[in-house]
């Protein structure tokens, strides 16, 4: 227990980030904690697949990589690890970690977080995980570990338990763990923090963001904190990076977890120097009664195929493949067929490329046989026999599996926590006491309108920035403004009405629109609009990642003082 503050890195922000980051991390500046994560619902879905084929798998492997170049630098730096590349093997991968040390000669002392598998308990599902919060970590760092894997945890909790285990904050701290919670999540995507993927990429010096680095944050006792990054790295840190990380994933004021529910629309931010952005006021309730589980189970198989309409009498040709496509197909139809027309292709074009529009058939089925041969031979034979100038861009293979991503909830009592310490002994984690049921939060009061004055028709995106992400099926669009009288626009202007305008896929499907005045904010969460999720691949962007940047680009009526 300590009241300096902590500083709290991240070397990861998906399975297959920048493999050399935990060394850069460790070398560019001091560090107490090192945070890596790894798991996404489709990652989850992709390590069960290779616990399949090899039940001693099921964990990230490239970790081990990774460690095997830096552990002797983070054993002689005292900066202590903590990761969820367990995945769906966390003691598998701590017994691997221990095996590396042991042969590298370096005394680290690694511990594991367990309890987070139910796949027993959900027949038919490939794996099925709760959420976990910070607490086993914090028994794990309290102990003397200096690696700390997991499995599935909340993304926020790598942080949240170093922060626990550092100023030896209660389940009760609800404060406190909130601020740790907001760091957490600003963290947990790396680069995304420091100027990666950022709607305003554009106003900054290409060689700037070349090479993001990845960030860290100060942490203090009372849960506030400054995110930055290490000095002389790429990319940037400012009030707009981190709104855009707060935004993403995310949906309400209230930011439920298994530690404690964030009120996301109490978080103040600050420039507080160059590259370093001030988190407070931020607070926090009681979690919920229940804890979130990730449910992966096989959907069935799916197949397409990419059908290239060049020059002339687009939509002609393709009415005509999609008839004889269903010709094909009749005798025995799949479950699903879905036709997408793209039309990228552009009049007296100067190359072939942008003469051409792409017409996708995706078919799904639970039978492999109905999306596979079935489906490749009908596209195949149309060769010759089809709209002029035929061809593809890939030619069909015989269809895969795709998976389905179900959430559901269990009182935190039917998961047993566990924190298995570097010594062997077994620390359990007692649910949270003290619960709250979820509950949205009314909408806060709009501000005043701007005047009325002369407009311009222009993108959005000239005035607003937006990030966009997926949860299971639905997705979400967190839209801020930079100035107040932006907001002022904003707040008015982009209703859930002109929303679905604006993204006509959304029509039909049911929008909530958010306001977070703090943040000049509203988030949109478009329900079923990425189907059974992501693994599933129902849509063009399966995970949503560039549906804000869609909105940035329609066009509206903006006044003019704005632009």
């Amino acid at each position: 227990m300590t009241s300096h503050p902590l500083r709290i890195g991240n070397f990861s922000g998906f399975y297959g980030d920048r493999s050399d980051a935990l060394r850069e991390m460790l070398t560019g500046g001091g560090l107490d904690v090192l945070t890596g994560d790894y798991l996404a619902e489709l990652t989850m879905l992709i390590l069960a697949r290779d616990r399949l084929k090899d039940p001693s798998a099921g964990y990230a492997r490239t970790f081990l990589r990774q460690l095997e170049d830096t552990l002797g630098l983070a054993h002689e730096k005292s900066v202590r690890i903590v990761t969820n590349a367990g995945g769906l093997n966390p003691a598998g991968l701590a017994r691997a970690v221990r095996e590396l040390a042991d042969r590298l000669g370096i005394p680290v002392r690694v511990a594991h977080v367990e309890g987070d598998d139910l796949t027993a308990r959900h027949p038919g599902a490939l794996a099925a995980h709760a959420y976990l919060g910070g607490f086993g970590i914090a028994e794990c760092l309290r102990a003397g570990a200096d690696v700390v894997v997991t499995g599935r945890v909340t993304d926020a909790a790598l942080v949240t338990g170093p922060a626990a285990a550092h100023f030896g904050w209660k389940p009760t701290d609800h404060d406190r763990l909130a601020g740790a919670v907001v760091a957490g999540h600003v963290l947990e995507c790396g680069t995304q923090a420091t100027g990666g993927n950022y709607a305003f990429f554009a106003e900054h010096e290409p060689r700037a963001l070349r090479r993001p680095g990845f960030p860290l944050a100060e942490i203090h006792s009372d849960g506030s904190g400054v995110v930055t990054k290490h000095p002389g790295t790429g990319g940037f840190v400012d009030v707009g990076t981190v709104t855009a990380q707060l935004l993403y994933e995310t949906g309400g004021a209230r930011y439920a977890g298994p530690d404690v529910t964030a009120r996301l629309d109490t978080v103040t931010l600050s420039q507080d120097g160059p590259d370093r952005v001030r988190i407070e006021g931020v607070r926090g309730e009681a979690p919920p009664p229940t804890l979130k589980v990730g449910r992966n189970r096989l959907g069935g198989f799916r197949n397409e195929v990419v059908f290239v309409l060049t020059g002339l009498d687009i939509e002609a040709k393709a009415a005509l493949v999609r008839e004889q496509m269903g010709d094909a197909l009749a005798t025995s139809p799949p479950a699903e067929v879905r036709w997408d027309l793209a039309r990228t292709d552009k009049p007296d074009a100067g190359t072939e490329e942008t003469a051409s529009a792409l017409l996708r058939l995706v078919v799904r089925d639970a039978d492999q046989q109905k999306v596979g041969r079935v489906l490749s031979g009908a596209a195949i034979e149309l060769a010759l026999a089809s709209y002029p100038g035929f061809h593809v861009v890939a030619p069909p293979g015989k269809g895969s599996p795709y998976g389905v991503f179900e959430d559901v909830y269990v009182p935190h009592g039917d998961v047993d926590h566990v924190a298995v310490l570097h010594d062997g002994r077994r620390i359990t984690v007692e649910p949270p006491q003290d619960t709250a049921p979820f509950d949205a939060v009314p909408n806060p009061a709009l501000p005043e309108p701007l005047p009325p004055g002369p407009t311009a028709r222009a993108p959005i995106g000239r005035v607003v920035g937006a990030r966009s992400g997926d949860k299971g099926g639905n997705a979400n669009v967190g839209v801020w403004a930079r100035t107040d009288d932006a907001w002022r626009w904003l707040a008015h202007e982009l209703t859930v009405e002109r929303f679905r305008e604006m993204i006509p896929e959304a029509r039909e499907l049911p929008v909530t629109r958010h306001v977070l005045p703090n943040l000049r904010a509203l988030n949109f969460v478009v329900e079923g609009i990425l189907g059974e999720g992501v693994a599933a691949q129902a849509r063009f962007d399966p995970q949503a990642k560039a549906l804000g940047e869609w909105l940035r680009s329609r066009h509206a009526d903006i006044p003019e003082v704005l632009l």
